[in-house]
């Protein structure tokens, strides 16, 4: 139906306008591939600015799951495992992309979809304990998402007990920002850009999810991270022959603070929402202060919401009910959330 709202998901349209102009603007222009084009070292220098990282190796990949394979086969040896939330990304919605490329996902218990550094420590300390260590899979890397799963954040005191966790076992830390915009924009965090390039050894920041057409910005904060990286790329499909579209998204998205101004306006919108849902009643599966918002219905309820609005299916729970989420993205405008609150 034409008047069905859309907040299934935070990449459902296009591209921020911005970044559709700069595309048709530099349209019939002749650059190098691969990413060795003006625009994108500008978007790299950009990002290598915006982090405070100004030895950083910048890399632009084509979408989340190849990243998240890319690095993680990039970063573990042929014995090791990657540590992550049992709720994790890579645990959870990838499809087993992860083990597809020859590594286990060792999983650990969460809160709110969340690590602890001390869940990390007891990992690697029972694979350094166990006799039969030389059986096993070797915890080889830390995985984290900011926002994670469930749009909760890590705070910057437990990104840094993480971090020394990972650097006291020599073990590198990853953080997929697939979301990474929302997760800076909204007032509850406290992690910058900057902590971020400091305390993890390899990030991502998200594009698909955060205005972009497609394409991630892969950041090694200390040079030479990952040697090759660029093969790497190559050998697993994620290598745009046309670099620059990537280059030019990011150069805009880092461009007169575009990037922030794109989480305001989702984070804004998220936070009606949400306070129209417990105004009206409705019980929500967990409260975070993102753009992801998971609301618990019965099953009738859920249809009914369901021919007006689209939302994310997410879980069943044992008493019959559903949690669903509605997700909110740059292009989430204010008409939209006002017609949201009608339909509750």
């Amino acid at each position: 139906m034409p008047d069905k709202l859309y907040f299934a998901s935070d990449y459902m349209e296009g591209a921020h306008p911005a970044i559709l102009n700069r595309l048709v603007q530099t349209n019939m222009e002749h650059t190098a591939g691969y990413g060795l084009d003006p625009y994108s070292e500008a978007a790299r220098e950009k990002i290598r600015a915006a982090c405070q990282a100004p030895e950083a190796d910048v890399f632009f990949l084509v979408g989340g799951t190849q990243t998240n394979a890319t690095v993680i086969d990039a970063l573990l040896r042929p014995w090791q495992g990657v540590v992550a939330a049992e709720t994790g990304h890579i645990a959870t919605h990838e499809a087993g992309a992860i083990e597809f490329g020859g590594h286990k996902v060792l999983t650990v218990p969460q809160i709110d979809g969340k690590l602890s550094a001390e869940t990390v420590a007891r990992c690697v300390e029972a694979w350094k304990q166990d006799d039969n260590r030389e059986h096993t899979v070797m915890p080889g890397m830390v995985y984290i998402s900011q926002p994670t799963e469930y749009g909760t954040l890590y705070s910057l005191a437990e990104l840094e007990a993480i971090s020394a966790v990972c650097r006291d076992a020599g073990i590198p830390l990853y953080m997929d920002g697939a979301r990474l915009a929302y997760a800076l924009a909204t007032p509850a965090n406290d992690a910058a850009l900057p902590d971020i390039a400091r305390l993890c050894d390899a990030f991502y920041i998200g594009g698909t999810k955060c205005g972009a057409l497609l394409g991630e910005a892969v950041v090694f904060p200390k040079r030479g991270t990952a040697p090759h990286f660029f093969t790497i790329v190559k050998q697993h499909g994620a290598l745009l022959a046309k670099g620059r579209v990537a280059g030019i998204q990011f150069d805009a998205l880092f461009t007169d603070g575009l990037y922030d101004a794109i989480g305001r306006t989702a984070i804004a919108a998220a936070d009606r929402i949400r306070a129209a849902l417990a105004e009206k009643g409705y019980e929500q599966a967990l409260v975070a202060p993102t753009n992801q918002i998971f609301v618990i219905l019965d099953p009738e309820k859920a249809k009914a919401l369901s021919g007006k609005v689209d939302m994310g299916f997410w879980e069943n729970l044992p008493d019959g009910r559903v949690v669903m989420r509605l997700a909110t993205s740059w292009a989430t405008t204010g008409g939209d959330v006002d017609r949201l609150i009608g339909v509750l």
